[in-house]
């Protein structure tokens, strides 16, 4: 299970990677515009749309992700199955669909399904589709479906496997959504506890996308709350009002940043400057815009223990300032951007204590991840071990002899085999490439492709259509042909 998640994060790597440099984008210009979002000024909805064009679709960014990732061969097939998933169960379970479905009228469904484009959503369709492309990118059909083989059928099962997928979230997902609510109406009359549970959930649930679930009820006037809309409107209780985002602040802005210096010391030496590219773009981005997802997602899945700890550390944030009755709010994320422009509004109450208090959790989210992260050797960012880290890598570039067959699959490599030797192997072929039923080569000088040796293995036959383009007419198992042919230029 551990290694799974390791990998799971690894796979998160690539998509993750993108996100700091859309989030500072949607920073610079909300700053421009901080109340209209863009709506006045075409220089802040031009950054804003184009940042968002990323953040706001993460969810698709990591089913595409981790079905890459997840996946044996890192095809693009399986990429491609990923984002069929995921199309797949957010169509499905969309509000509209649900209304069709239940018969009723779209503003009465139940508000569980219009978040289910979610980060844990993607995960999962992600997960599937890489579970689908392994276990079925090698099947062969019968000849006359044979043109849906191998990688073209991957994208048909995952599709008819979100269709169970999305039936079951269909009756699970509004129940867990409004048990969390219900659970944050709850603790909502606890005060400062309250502010702290809710500050530990919130961050323990970002995985699942769940975390909207409590948000709606804490930020909007979904039980009369409405704690940003209050604070910007200025009409709450000053140092009461803001209290469900104050400590925030000094998680983002200080925290997570200190968190990733962190990692930084904590890298295996050889691998410090790549872990430095992503920590110091995730931190400023933290930092600067509150937007949290590019360093969270770097390392909850490596080491799940150490992000439970950050929750618990957000939630005591959360506690402290609410105790005490320092307040400032957001309209975008809880940094730098939104600490300067909320500082300046009536119910903002004592905001630089937060300043003070953010400063003593960097000492603290610092000294603890290093001290975790070397007592348990914990795998973030560039502490993976090299041998985990190459995957299948070894067993892609080995030869033959390393590899493991089935009947089909040793079938189709002693046939690949001999039809390279035949063309001229490594010396000759330039490139290959393949339709439907044939094999396209370029090689270097036809007169070193041995024709009889070719034919030999009982393909259809051969066409030479040009001084350095030979076809192989192989049939509809050219796929699984060509597939080991690039597996034997690997070598």
């Amino acid at each position: 299970m551990k290694q799974y998640l390791q990998k799971i994060g690894r796979s998160l790597m690539l998509p993750v990677a993108v996100l700091p440099a859309a989030a500072i984008l949607m920073g610079i210009g909300y700053w421009i515009d901080p109340a209209g979002w863009g709506a006045g000024s075409p220089l802040a909805a031009f950054l804003i749309k184009a940042g968002s064009s990323v953040i706001t679709n993460m969810s698709i960014l990591f089913a595409v992700g981790i079905a890459l990732g997840m996946s044996k061969e890192k095809d693009g097939s399986a990429a491609l199955s990923g984002l069929v998933a995921f199309l797949v169960v957010t169509t499905l379970l969309s509000p509209e669909s649900v209304a069709m479905l239940q018969g009723l009228d779209a503003n009465e469904v139940n508000p569980a399904f219009g978040n289910i484009d979610n980060q844990f959503i993607g995960i999962l369709s992600g997960l599937v589709a890489a579970s689908m492309f392994n276990r079925f990118s090698k099947v062969e059909l019968p000849d006359a479906f044979a043109f849906f083989s191998g990688k073209r059928l991957v994208p048909i099962v995952t599709a008819v496997a979100m269709l169970l997928v999305s039936l079951i979230l269909f009756f699970v997902w509004p129940l867990i959504y409004s048990w969390l609510v219900a659970f944050g109406e709850g603790i909502s009359e606890l005060g400062a506890a309250g502010a702290g549970l809710y500050g530990f959930f919130n961050r323990l649930l970002i995985p699942t996308g769940l975390h909207h679930a409590l948000n709606s009820v804490f930020w909007f006037d979904v039980i009369g709350l409405n704690d940003i809309g209050n604070f910007w409107a200025g009409t709450g209780t000053k140092g009461t009002t803001g209290m469900y985002q104050a400590g925030f602040f000094p998680v983002m802005m200080f925290g997570l940043p200190a968190a990733a210096l962190a990692m930084y010391h904590s890298a295996n030496s050889k691998k410090k400057k790549q872990v430095a590219s992503l920590m110091l773009a995730a931190g400023f981005a933290s930092f600067f815009t509150g937007v949290t997802e590019p360093l969270e997602f770097a390392f909850m899945f490596v080491a799940p223990g150490l992000f439970v700890v950050h929750a618990l550390l957000t939630g005591i944030s959360l506690a402290i300032a609410a105790t005490f009755h320092w307040t400032a709010g957001f309209g975008f994320s809880a940094g730098f951007i939104d600490f300067v422009l909320s500082s300046r509004l009536p119910l903002a109450n004592e905001p630089y204590m937060l300043l003070l208090q953010g400063l003593a959790f960097a000492v603290i989210y610092y000294f603890l991840f290093r001290f975790l992260i070397a007592k348990f050797n914990l795998m973030t960012p560039g502490r993976e071990d090299d041998r985990e880290e190459r995957d299948g890598e070894e067993e892609a570039q080995a030869d033959s002899g390393a590899i493991e067959y089935n009947e089909n699959e040793w079938k189709f490599f002693r046939i690949a085999s001999a039809i390279y030797e035949g063309l001229g192997g490594d010396a000759n072929v330039v490139s290959v490439d393949n339709c439907v039923t044939r094999l396209r080569v370029e090689v270097e000088d036809m007169e070193a492709v041995d024709q009889s040796k070719i034919k030999s293995t009982g393909i259809a036959g051969i066409n030479v259509v040009g001084p350095q383009s030979i076809q192989v007419i192989v049939g509809p198992q050219v796929q699984f042909i060509a597939e080991e042919i690039e597996k034997i230029r690997k070598r």
